[in-house]
Order: structure tokens, then sequence, then C-alpha cells
């Protein structure tokens, strides 16, 4: 051009972005906690290596967007598993990225702070952004970070398996107990002249227990169980609550027996009540703690201090209910012999060593629920 002569170069204009401190570090925790990372950029593949080498990503695999393009769907899901940077890439083509690592069972979180990112957002499992984000990508995202620091990505990542961990345990709990206890309601109810149990004495059975397992989500998770993401297994839970729910059953007839055949119980409904009331909340209580963990209870794994306070307290406040005078006149119970306290501790010391060894047996033959 005709004005384009006689020029003096005054200097160079350039941009300076860099990683965040905390990215290389961040990247590593998360795979050091089975968290795949990779990179999605509509920058340039020779920039983007440069910034992986940067943050601790040697030799990635590259992927440029005019191949994605030329790609069919099922060819690009191919691609992706070993794929670690996609350079090159329009917003369509961060879109089909993460809907092809979809497709191969991933569950995928996208973070993005540009109007570029805003369909890989919408179709991420977790759409995650910034405060400093343009407009769009805020909208479009789940979550939205406030701390200048990468590392809380992966505090949200343990914090979530723990929270599901903790909605395990009580899935696992609670349907084993409820499982085992029809099995011995229907049980005593075919052979004894009484009812098993009074509704009122069901229903505080019930509040105890309940009220026992408020403080779940206080609970530790086992350090091996947050090393790897998790998914619900419907089947491996469904077997895991029929071959342990049936255990209680066991103990439960065994209540019935001693309480029948040992305390003469046959003319004496109350008194049977007052027994398998005690014996029910107990064993409920303390397999809490056995099935909380995969390791052996109270010695490998303990529970946090408000469970096993909460714990105790259920089942101090359940044997001070048959003892109580008007508390025991209202629901129906009597005072209990002191044979049968023994019987009881020998009952529960065997009802942990066999609920333990049967869970470590599921675990080998069956792996983690």
């Amino acid at each position: 051009m005709n004005d384009e002569h006689d020029l003096t170069l005054l200097g160079f204009l350039a941009f300076l972005d860099p990683p965040k401190p905390t990215a290389g570090e961040a990247i590593a925790t998360l795979h050091s906690n089975s968290v795949d990372v990779k990179i999605l950029t509509g920058d340039s593949d020779l920039v983007t290596v440069n910034i992986c080498h940067q943050v601790g990503i040697t030799e990635p695999c590259v992927l440029l967007g005019p191949a994605i393009e030329k790609m069919s769907d099922d060819d690009l899901a191919g691609a992706v598993e070993d794929t670690v940077v996609f350079a090159r890439l329009s917003p369509h083509h961060k879109e089909r990225i993460i809907r092809a690592l979809q497709s191969r069972g991933h569950v995928v979180g996208f973070l993005g702070d540009g109007i570029n990112d805003a369909p890989a957002l919408r179709t991420a499992d977790v759409g995650i952004s910034v405060d400093s984000a343009v407009d769009i990508a805020k909208e479009s995202s789940d979550i939205i970070l406030l701390e200048n620091s990468l590392l809380v990505l992966k505090d949200g990542v343990i914090e979530g398996r723990k929270v599901f961990g903790n909605v395990i345990k009580y899935i696992k709990m609670a349907a084993s107990s409820n499982f085992g206890n029809m099995f011995s309601v229907v049980g005593a109810s075919a052979f004894l002249p009484f009812l098993p149990m009074l509704p009122l004495q069901i229903l505080t059975n019930n509040l105890l227990y309940d009220l026992s397992q408020t403080t779940i989500p206080t609970d530790t998770v086992d350090e091996e169980w947050l090393t790897k993401p998790r998914k619900w297994e419907l089947g491996n839970l469904r077997r895991f609550i029929v071959i342990i729910g049936p255990i209680s059953s066991v103990f439960d007839y065994m209540t019935f027996f001693i309480m029948l055949v040992v305390f003469k119980c046959w003319n004496n409904p109350a008194l049977f009540h007052s027994g398998w009331f005690v014996e029910s909340l107990f064993t409920q209580t303390l397999i809490v703690h056995v099935i909380r963990t995969n390791k052996i209870p109270f010695i490998q794994s303990l529970a946090s201090k408000p469970l096993l306070i909460s714990s105790v307290a259920v089942v101090a406040t359940g044997a001070l209910m048959t003892v109580i005078g008007p508390i025991a006149r209202i629901l129906g119970f009597v005072t209990l012999p002191p044979l049968y306290w023994l019987l009881l501790l020998g009952m529960l010391l065997i009802y942990v060593v066999l609920t333990q060894l049967v869970k470590t047996w599921f675990i080998r033959r069956f792996g983690d629920v």
C-alpha cells in the first residue's frame, strides 16, 4: 500500500495469558483421583501444546478441528479416548467432543468462560464457569467458581464422592434392615398367639433408628473408596440387600426362641415385646457401623463422632424406655431380666462377626457396592 513506506518500528504489542499458578497441581491431583483432563480450545495447536508443557501435560496427543470436521460421530467417539488436546475448535466441535465422550460412558465436566464455550457447557453433565466469565457462559453453567484456584475442582470431586458414598451407605442400611424385618414380622405372626410388636412400638423403633441415621452425612468415607469414580450398581446393590438383609432375621428368631423358651413369654406378650424391641433396635443400629465400611468396623475404620454419639444415644434411649415407668406403661414395655442383657450381648457379638464375614465374602465375590 502507498502509505506503508518509510515507517519506523516503535515496538511490538504482545498479549500475555499465562496458566493459573494452581493449574499444574490441580491437573496432577485430578489424575491421581482417576479424573482424566482434556484440553478443548479454539487456539493454535502450537500455542496449546506449549501451555500443556507448562502445566505438566507432556507429549499430548493432538486432534485439530479441521480433522474433526471430516470425522463421523463414531470415528470421533473412537478418537476421543486417547486424544488429550483438541485445538482449533469451533463451538460445534466442542459440543461434538462432549457428546462423543458421553457416548463412551464417561461423565463429563466442562470448564469454560467464553462465548464459544456455551454449547459445550450446556451439553456437559456438569458445566463449570468462573465469576469473571461472560454472561452467556455463566448462564449455561451448573457451577460457578468464586475462588481463584483450580484446586477447588479436586475438592469438589472428592466431596461429591463422599456424598455419594454416604448415600449408598444409607440405602444399604435401610433396605437391608427393612428386608430382614419383613421376614421376622411375617414369620413371628405365623406362630405367635399375639402381635410380635405393637404398632406404637414399631413406630417408636423406626423413629429411634431413623434418628440414629440422621448423622450419616457427617460420616467419613474410606480413602480407598474415594480413589476412583463410582456409579449406581443396582444389580450389586440388590444382591447385597438380599444376602445381608436376612442375617438380621436369624437373630430375630434367636430372640423369639429366647423369649419364648427361656423366659416363658407365651402368656406374657409385654415381656416378649420388650425383648424384641430392644434386640431389634440394638442390632439395626449396630449393623450401621458394619455396613458403612469395607474394612473391619471399630478397628480399621471408625465412624464420625456425630454418628457414634447418635448410635449410643439411640440404643441407650431404647433400653431406658423399658425401665422408666411412665414411658414403659405408655408403650407397653416391662423391665427385662438381667439374664436377657447377657444373652443380648452374646448375640450382638455373634451378629457383628457373622455380618462382617458375609460382607467380606460378598466384596471378594461381587466387588464393592
